[in-house]
């Protein structure tokens, strides 16, 4: 999971002034690329000498600001560095210091500004004591003078590069060896180890066994840039199996034995004596390859008893409603005409809407796992693999936040120790917290989180905790000590538990206490600017202008939004920021101690902790940061630069892993064959804290369970927002492997489709000549000044980061085998990975800059894309569009959790915004309409239906009107209730609920959840999908921009009543078409009623269609009026005063236009216009 990495060439020597302070420049001089490193201060390469076609390290001198490299194998080992020291520094304390130094410094800058590291004594008021942790505690510098920390390494351990022991800072180190080489304290000069990678049992040759040598001479120029992993392994071949004949897989994986009797005994030769002609009664030698492999993934299909019968019925059904539709349009109402014309078009409508809604669901499927394979393959020791380290790739986990306020520090602080605490390779796992409001409280809540986790980690994989999320764990009912083994899990439960009541604690005092810090040296600088002012002479009475800062705890200025807004410290004005909370751990575990400073015994436990990075992205007044969208592609280049894990995983800051194996669920469809076309992973989506009736369809499984199984069994489901895994590269807008073009229906009749066939292959032939040219160095040296220019074009000036596409690319794929097209080597995953440097920082201080996206493809084609408020639908179309497979994942125990809105307007205005960006979706390049030929067709139906569901919501409420119309009228949409009308009706009726019983039976869910589904599919479209067309329509015609409010998460604290949300009433414009639709058909039947029961020709089957369609109508809205009601009395004024009025409106409307006296209208019932 390592990641390419900057050479500095100083990147230790310099020492921070004051506060630590260390300005990193982001200019240099153009017209001398030598420029020396001056003291105190730590130059890297700026972004505009950054090009991609610049010339290489040699050609440029050992002083230039930086190279950059890729390391030879995924894991990075080092290839060499430039110092111009004048003592060598041992290179194992060098990198371990560097490391320390980088988890205790602040990094910060952004467009126009310089990149500023700044040390930090502690990250929190109370410091934690874990090795890994960032202003971790430690022993002093025992330097005169000198009030810094002393070298630790990974362990915790003191690091001390003499033999004499003695304690020594990272800067004084450095100023040792600069100086007289000799150690301060026992005055001998320093040494240096001449071998610092013998460890752990590996020597260094063993560790390049797997690496690719630096490049010679005669290598082109993007060789020399980008290199990627090869084997040097002696014996290895193409199917990964050894030169080298086996005897005991033959005797395992044959019916040969060995012993008296055998026909053959190999001979010294091998078994032909080797001429190469083998015994005639052996036959050829066994290729043990072609046994089938049990592979990690498996379909189940459906049931042919249930899908048989369910696509039968689909049948009919559509055939049915084809006969009813032309039986309507034949038999029309001349005594209503614009009756049945409204009822017909509302039909036909309807009918085509179901279509596109039930096609794509003809080929559900179910998908199965097998985690004892994947293990067996990755992590245990083999021929490939002697160490036993594990060879899965690395996995980069992104977390989002904006908004402390409404969304709790507490509730993600909680998703943030689920993902430390998964079963995943320690050092293969990174997580980055993206806060795009740039607050204190997000940050102090991580370091929290952070120091909470030495505890909470070692505790989870001690007693193999389940869910590992602490607040849902603690509030589990039952018995806790069930399947639980080790006499200690009582006491280490209760310790925990106190350890974290105490971790809340601190976390919701957060506000108070950095309010009252800021207060505090706030009035202690007013105090310093006013005697400094009596002191110059200065007018005492003239106002101060200092501005109100919000401090962090080590008394400096936080860098982000301050809580009283100032200059480039407001929400939307502030640098980029990058805090690394937990450094990457190292290779080998890290076992506990029973030492008392522990909370728990942790003798034999990994005490390891995946690395943890706070990112906040610049953002500066007058750029367009798109939103979401835009953080999700500040932390894919972030982490591009930092850890380049090939996958990714998406989070909600409210959404927390529940089942520890969740990654390794998602990582048997990658690894497996034919995972390299795979673009993502999608889990489904459950959630927590939904009252028990599920009232406005909250868990919203009929799109979950039915839907996007069926997908899976297309082209593979949508991307939903979370608890999604992506490959990188799809992200990077590359098309995948083996990619077939298949002709698109639409060229079958289009006169130009030869012409535009020509001119797509074309396009899509450059571009992946582009690709091919990036991954797999198969472009020639002219080529390479071509594609140098092309990467910045594309992906941003930052030549880390386009260093690190092919090694993600490389280390993505499946584990090479028989059957298995572009594999990667068996065990090239297992090298440890460099420590996090200063100049890398720097770099993903530089990718996360305002102005780095200007004039790229970020957005367009490359990351989630921007334009819509449903950026996940679109990111996830496109790759479909190019090709990609994704596959829907539902695993035993739910893999993620969350919580979701149980009010109804917040509901309702969730609704909103995702059909808002679908109708978004409808009226751009996005529609599926406008599709390649690589979408397939039903895959392509399911997009065109995303796209245009929201409209369906002008014939709904039309169609919901009807029946009062009917009644006001004394007309129905037939003119007769005759024979073939009830038939058809009752056919049609009986097909739905069949089709629905059977979509219970593949699907899982129940009758129940289907019933409320199709409650709320009337609520939303009489309201939300009803308000989202006229948005969208205005955002198309008239260029007004839509904004939404942050949906506020729940942080889970109120136990007296969890469901409290639930009856809290908040008006919204989004009620009135649905209370008018109500109040309209309930005053209908009543006027119905009594007229059919006064009048002196009653017709009572108009009447009865008439109040069962009403009937049908409000039981569908039933659940929007018991939310209406709320509990205790509580119902806004507003709502009785709009009920009252509509009644009023409807009632004299319906008395103008069918006066009770005056003609024969009012004695025959008729309906007549005034």
């Amino acid at each position: 999971m390592a990641s390419p990495r900057s050479t500095a060439t100083g990147g230790l020597g310099f020492r921070g002034a004051g506060r630590h302070n260390v300005q990193m420049t982001g200019r240099t001089s153009a017209d001398n690329p030598t420029v020396g490193r001056q003291p105190n201060r730590f130059n890297n390469l700026s972004r505009d000498e950054s090009e991609l076609g610049a010339a290489t390290d040699s050609e440029m001198g050992s002083d230039y600001l930086y190279t950059v490299q890729i390391p030879a194998t995924p894991d990075h080992q080092p290839m060499g560095s430039t110092r111009d020291t004048a003592r060598p520094m041992d290179p194992n304390i060098a990198k371990k210091a560097e490391q320390q130094f980088v988890s205790s410094t602040i990094f910060t800058g952004g467009f126009s500004n310089q990149t500023r590291g700044h040390t930090m004594d502690k990250m929190m008021e109370d410091e934690g004591n874990h090795p890994q942790l960032a202003g971790v505690r430690g022993p002093t510098c025992a330097v005169d003078g000198c009030d810094g920390k002393a070298m630790r390494d990974e362990r915790g351990e003191d690091m001390t590069p003499c033999d004499c022991h003695f304690k020594i800072c990272r800067d004084c180190y450095i100023d040792a060896l600069n100086g007289s080489g000799k150690c301060p304290g026992c005055k001998d000069d320093y040494t240096v180890n001449d071998d610092p990678f013998s460890q752990n049992g590996e020597s260094e040759n063993d560790m390049h066994a797997r690496a690719l040598p630096p490049p010679g001479d005669d290598s082109s120029r993007l060789e020399r840039r980008l290199s990627l992993l090869k084997t040097n392994k002696p014996g290895m071949m193409s199917n990964g199996s050894s030169a080298d004949f086996d005897h005991a897989r033959w005797l395992y994986q044959t019916k040969g034995t060995y012993g008296y009797g055998n026909a053959v005994w190999p001979g010294e030769d091998g078994y032909d004596g080797g001429d190469g002609n083998g015994p005639p009664n052996m036959g050829s030698l066994p290729e043990f390859n072609d046994k089938v492999r049990k592979p990690l993934t498996r379909k189940v299909s459906i049931s042919t008893s249930v899908l048989s019968p369910y696509r039968l019925i689909v049948a009919i059904r559509m055939v049915v409603l084809g006969f009813f539709l032309m039986w309507r349009v034949r038999h029309q109402n001349p005594d209503a005409i614009w009756l049945w014309g409204m009822s017909v078009v509302c039909e036909i409508w309807f009918a085509f809407s179901w279509i596109l809604d039930q096609l794509p669901k003809l080929c559900p499927i179910n998908r199965l796992t097998d985690l004892a394979v994947l293990k067996d393959r990755f992590d245990m020791p083999s021929p490939d693999n002697p160490s036993g380290r594990s060879d899965l790739p690395g996995v980069d986990i992104f977390v989002s936040t904006a908004d402390p306020e409404k969304e709790p520090p507490l509730t993600t602080s909680n998703t943030i120790l689920s993902i430390l605490a998964s079963e995943y390779p320690l050092e293969k796992l990174s997580c980055y917290l993206s806060d795009d409001g740039g607050a204190l409280l997000s940050f102090e809540a991580l370091a929290e989180a952070a120091s909470f986790a030495r505890i909470w980690i070692p505790f989870c994989r001690k007693h193999k905790i389940e869910p590992r999320n602490p607040e849902t764990y603690f509030l589990l009912k039952g018995d806790p000590t069930k399947n639980k083994v080790r006499s200690d899990f009582v006491k280490d439960r209760r310790k925990v538990k106190r350890e974290y009541d105490e971790f809340k604690v601190r976390v919701n005092g957060l506000p108070d206490s950095i309010r009252r810090r800021s207060d505090a040296y706030n009035a202690h600088e007013e105090i310093r600017a006013k005697r400094h002012q009596m002191e110059s002479g200065g007018d005492p009475s003239e106002p101060l202008n200092i501005p109100k800062a919000t401090w962090m705890a080590d008394g400096t200025h936080w860098p982000g939004t301050w809580t009283q807004s100032g200059k480039e410290h407001g929400r939307g004005d502030h640098a980029g920021i990058i805090q690394v909370m937990l450094a990457p751990p190292t290779a080998e575990p890290l076992m506990g101690s029973s030492d008392e400073e522990n909370i728990i015994d942790t003798t034999d436990v990994d005490i390891r902790l995946p690395m943890l990075v706070y990112m906040s992205r610049e953002k500066r007044p007058g750029y367009d940061h798109n939103k979401k969208a835009g953080a999700m592609n500040a932390l894919v280049r972030t982490s591009a630069v930092m850890s380049n894990g090939p996958f990714i995983l998406n989070l909600d800051c409210d959404h927390y892993i529940f089942n520890s194996l969740a990654i390794r669920e998602a990582m048997c469809f990658f690894m497996d064959k034919g995972g390299d076309r795979i673009a993502y992973v999608q889990f489904p989506q459950r959630f927590e804290g939904i009252d028990p009736n599920d009232r406005y369809a909250n868990h919203n499984t009929v799109f979950f369970d039915v839907n996007m199984r069926a997908l899976d069994g297309l082209q593979g489901p949508v991307y939903v927002g979370t608890g999604c895994i992506f490959r990188r590269i799809a992200l990077y807008g590359f098309d995948p492997p083996r990619l077939r073009e298949s002709g698109c229906c639409y060229n079958l009749c289009c006169c130009c489709a030869g012409k535009k066939k020509k001119m797509k292959k074309t396009k899509s032939q450059k571009r992946e000549s582009e690709v091919t040219g990036l991954t797999e160095h198969t472009t020639s040296d002219e080529d390479d000044d071509i594609e140098a220019t092309m990467l910045p074009k594309r992906y941003g000036s930052s030549a880390v980061f386009a260093a690190s596409i092919p090694v993600a690319e490389f280390q993505g794929r499946p584990l090479a085998d028989k059957g298995v097209f572009n594999g990667r080597p068996a065990g090239a995953l297992t090298i440890p990975r460099e420590p996090l440097d200063a100049g890398t920082v720097a770099e993903a201080i530089n990718v996360v800059s305002c102005f780095y996206e200007d004039k790229t493809e970020w957005g367009g084609r490359v990351g989630w894309i921007y334009g819509s408020v449903t950026e996940d639908v679109v990111t996830g179309f496109r790759m479909h569009n190019r090709g990609w497979r994704s596959i829907y994942c539902v695993t035993k125990r739910d893999a993620f959790r969350g919580t979701a809105p149980i009010n109804l307007t917040d509901r309702l205005h969730q609704v909103l915004r995702w059909a808002t960006g679908s109708v978004e979706i409808f009226f751009s390049r996005n529609n599926a309409l406008l599709a390649s030929s690589r979408l397939k067709f039903l895959q392509r139906i399911a997009y065109l239906n995303v796209g245009i569901y929201p409209f369906t919501s002008i014939f709904l409420l039309v169609y919901c009107f009807l029946p009062a119309l009917s009644l006001f009228s004394g007309q129905f949409i037939v003119q007769n209730l005759n024979l073939s009308f009830l038939i058809y009706l009752l056919t049609i009726t009986v097909t739905l609920c069949a089709l629905a019983v059977l979509e219970v039976r593949w699907s899982g869910i129940s009758l129940e959840e289907w019933w409320r589904n199709e409650q709320f599919w009337v609520i939303g479209g009489t309201s939300a999908h009803l308000a989202a067309v006229f948005q969208g329509l205005l955002k198309v015609m008239a260029g007004v921009e839509i904004s939404f409010t942050l949906t506020s998460k729940s942080s889970g604290e109120d136990e007296d009543d969890i469901y409290a949300d639930l009856y809290i009433v908040k008006w919204t414009s989004l009620f009135i078409p649905p209370i008018t639709i109500g109040l309209t058909n309930m005053v209908a039947i009543a006027v119905g009623v009594s007229r059919t029961i006064y009048s002196t020709n009653p017709e009572w089957s108009k009447l009865l269609g008439g109040v069962f369609f009403s009937l049908w109508v409000l039981m569908h809205l039933y659940p929007f009026f018991k939310g209406l009601m709320g509990r205790g009395g509580k119902t806004p004024t507003i709502v009785f005063v709009w009920a009252g009025l509509l009644s009023v409106i409807i009632s004299l409307l319906w008395v103008y236009i069918s006066p009770s006296s005056g003609g024969e209208a009012a004695n025959s019932g008729g309906f007549t216009f005034p």
